[in-house]
């Protein structure tokens, strides 16, 4: 991720900027159906050529172009439905967060840089083996030992740093300011996990749109002027409901 930094109380605060959402909720899984609670998130933008067959019909059925998906356990059943969206408002200066990704890839590394080993002497007589690992094992059981430290392929792995804190948040721009460093590549996609209340913007329903539509009157006013532009729809009478009115008769003294 690509670092920068930030002015807090006259001091310089490096921090890297990461664009937290808005992530679409595209699937909801519940302790009843799934026997586990959790939210399935949906953020940016996939190719098309690269999904399945299923996978295009998961996101049809969610209603949301192809973009990457993670998921996220909860502690219990979320009031979430499939097509809310989350955004940065979930997270405030100061929250403590652990953030997920997958470390840069080093290739092939000695022990110096992979594991920080401090090398051989630079005296007399020890020539190319500044940087060699040294001895590997006794000669008694002639064989290496699982798990000794060695040169090997280095990153490219999945990292969680914990224990970070937000210096500030962009709302406008769902971007949060994390101190310090986070694990990924500039453009890399990152989990992070806070323990903030969950702030949810809601899409609203097909009842709730029914409710908050305004009811418009069908009767046309007309002026003189576009009386003859304005068409008038023939309606045949027996189409027209007839509701007779009922008057109650006032109770006899």
């Amino acid at each position: 991720m690509q670092m920068t930094q930030i002015w807090e109380n006259d001091k310089v605060l490096a921090v890297t900027p990461v664009l937290a959402g808005p992530c679409v909720v595209s699937q909801v899984k519940t302790q009843a159906k799934d026997k586990y609670s959790a939210l399935q998130l949906a953020f940016g933008v996939r190719k098309e050529k690269n999904l399945k067959k299923p996978q295009r019909g998961h996101f049809q059925k969610a209603g949301v172009s192809p973009m990457h998906v993670r998921e996220f356990r909860t502690e219990g059943d979320v009031a979430v439905k499939i097509g809310d969206t989350i955004s940065a408002a979930s997270f405030a200066a100061g929250d403590v967060i652990a953030v997920t990704g997958t470390s840069k890839g080093r290739g092939f590394q000695g022990v110096v840089k992979r594991h920080g080993f401090q090398g051989g002497r630079k005296s007399h007589g020890n020539k190319d083996q500044l940087r060699m690992p040294g001895s590997v094992g006794p000669k008694g059981p002639a064989h290496i030992f699982k798990g000794m430290r060695m040169g090997g392929r280095m990153g490219n792995e999945r990292v969680t740093v914990q224990n970070l804190t937000i210096a500030s948040v962009d709302l406008e721009n769902n971007i949060l300011y994390i101190k310090g460093a986070v694990p990924g590549v500039n453009g890399g996609l990152v989990m992070i996990k806070g323990k903030g209340e969950l702030v949810i913007n809601a899409v609203p329903s097909v009842e709730e749109v029914k409710m908050e539509t305004p009811v418009v009157s069908e009767e046309v006013v007309t002026t003189p002027e576009v009386a003859a532009e304005t068409p008038v729809a023939e309606v045949p009478v027996e189409a027209v409901p007839v509701v007779e009115e009922t008057k109650e008769e006032a109770p006899a003294a």
